[in-house]
């Protein structure tokens, strides 16, 4: 938070990815804090090489030190820093922290979610005709879904669903166990609903780290929203 909004280095890891000093230097200070707590835990990070090592171990630290860099950079508040814990292939801690936007947000595996003292829980929304989708712009076919106000971070989106203030999120193409782990277990503890865009299960520590796309609904809608997006998914 002492260096939001001031200007730094930053640059291109790949076409249209950006990364800033400030991603390196948190990826720094969270593996030396957290392989502290777990020595015998694995580690994956966007901001680490991945080492296949990680394979090997029952236990995994998934963790994207800033997500929602671009918003970071425009100095606007939709980043998180994004810790989860991963056993056997699934996540039993998440930590999304958002000082930017004064939040933090918790979950344990069969302990329930948490944005500060609150319990979360997902909506009853059980249509898809007005459900709420945070995006700045609809395809035609969703016309009938009603646009909120959209983070950069995909994490932060997710917890929107997670916390009712969202009714579904959808992304389909590849992307990172990073980006979604601690927000995956926040969401289930909430009681919504999530699966990959194909509406399968998701599983974590794989070999390419990745899942095609992330659906996160309120329980009610999530088996329309799939046959929704099947075409699209290319289930």
């Amino acid at each position: 938070m002492a260096r939001f909004g001031t200007p730094m280095d930053q640059w291109e890891k790949s076409p249209g990815q950006l990364v800033c000093e400030l991603d390196l230097a948190v990826n720094n200070l969270l593996r030396e804090r957290l392989m502290a707590l777990l020595p015998d835990a694995g580690w994956l990070s966007e901001e680490t090489a991945d080492n296949a090592d990680r394979l090997g171990r029952r236990r995994l630290w998934v963790v994207d030190p800033i997500d929602g860099t671009r918003d970071y950079l425009r100095g606007r508040p939709g980043w998180c820093v994004s810790v989860a814990l991963v056993e056997d292939g699934q996540p039993v801690v998440g930590v999304l922290a958002a000082p930017a936007r004064g939040e933090h947000w918790r979950a344990v595996a069969g302990q329930g979610a948490y944005q500060g003292d609150a319990r979360l829980a997902a909506s009853d929304h059980a249509t898809l005709a007005g459900a709420r989708v945070p995006a700045d712009v609809l395809p035609r076919a969703d016309r009938d879904f009603v646009t909120v106000a959209k983070p950069n971070s995909i994490a932060l989106r997710m917890a929107m669903v997670a916390a009712g203030q969202a009714d579904l999120l959808a992304t389909l193409r590849w992307g990172n166990e990073w980006d979604i782990a601690a927000a995956v277990l926040l969401a289930r503890e909430a009681g919504a609903a999530v699966t990959d865009a194909t509406g399968a299960a998701l599983s974590f520590n794989t070999p390419r780290a990745r899942a095609f796309g992330v659906l996160t609904t309120a329980p009610a809608i999530h088996a329309a929203a799939v046959a929704r997006l099947r075409e699209r998914a290319g289930a």
